[in-house]
């Protein structure tokens, strides 16, 4: 269930054995794609690094999964049709030009951060919401977006369209990259996201 405000989340729980350690969004999302296509659970989630991890106040302490001062937390998962093909994120699915500076730019976040940058402010793992951003902004409103999103005072702006969804689309009008949780997926123009309540846990 998603967590609830006031609520408390997680509980002091150690990796299992059978635990993933990621260093990276890419190997936690790498875990949870092996497991959705053969139809086995998702393993636990040791994190180690990441935007997601940072999101959840990991501290990349590998011996502290182990022991009885970690936690294990529920985390919501995004599931996303890229011109029909399944895949699966955890952080984060952006889709954009070849660049940040020319095009539209969107955002489907599960995570708060993408790097240094504090994306959505008001993103929660475990809400049961995706927090998306859609946007296609003058260079000169680009130059001064970037220079707030250390602080996530980007938004809100008028050329940045915002919601909070369990499920989104788009069709664009014509073909620009994805990227899952930092990786290239390759030129899409149809996007459908949802997310998957409870989809995994990880450990911190």
């Amino acid at each position: 269930m998603p967590i609830a405000k006031g609520e408390p989340w997680g509980e002091p729980s150690a990796l299992p054995a059978d635990g993933v350690v990621a260093r990276t969004d890419a190997q936690a999302r790498a875990a949870v794609e092996r497991a959705r296509r053969s139809g086995a659970p998702v393993p636990v989630l040791g994190l180690l690094g990441g935007d997601l991890c940072r999101t959840v106040g990991g501290r990349g302490d590998l011996g502290r999964l182990r022991t009885a001062d970690a936690v294990t937390l529920p985390i919501d998962v995004g599931s996303v049709l890229l011109d029909g093909v399944q895949h699966w994120f955890v952080a984060h699915l952006v889709v954009r030009g070849r660049t940040w500076w020319r095009g539209r730019v969107i955002a489907v976040m599960n995570a708060q951060w993408i790097g240094s940058w504090d994306v959505a402010p008001r993103s929660h793992p475990n809400d049961g919401l995706l927090d998306v951003f859609d946007g296609d902004l003058s260079l000169d409103d680009r130059i001064k977006a970037r220079s707030r999103l250390r602080t996530g005072t980007h938004v809100p702006h008028p050329g940045i369209r915002q919601q909070r969804t369990g499920a989104v689309q788009f069709e664009l009008d014509r073909p620009a990259t994805a990227w899952l949780d930092g990786e290239r997926i390759g030129p899409v123009r149809r996007i459908s996201a949802r997310v998957e309540v409870d989809g995994a846990r990880c450990v911190v």
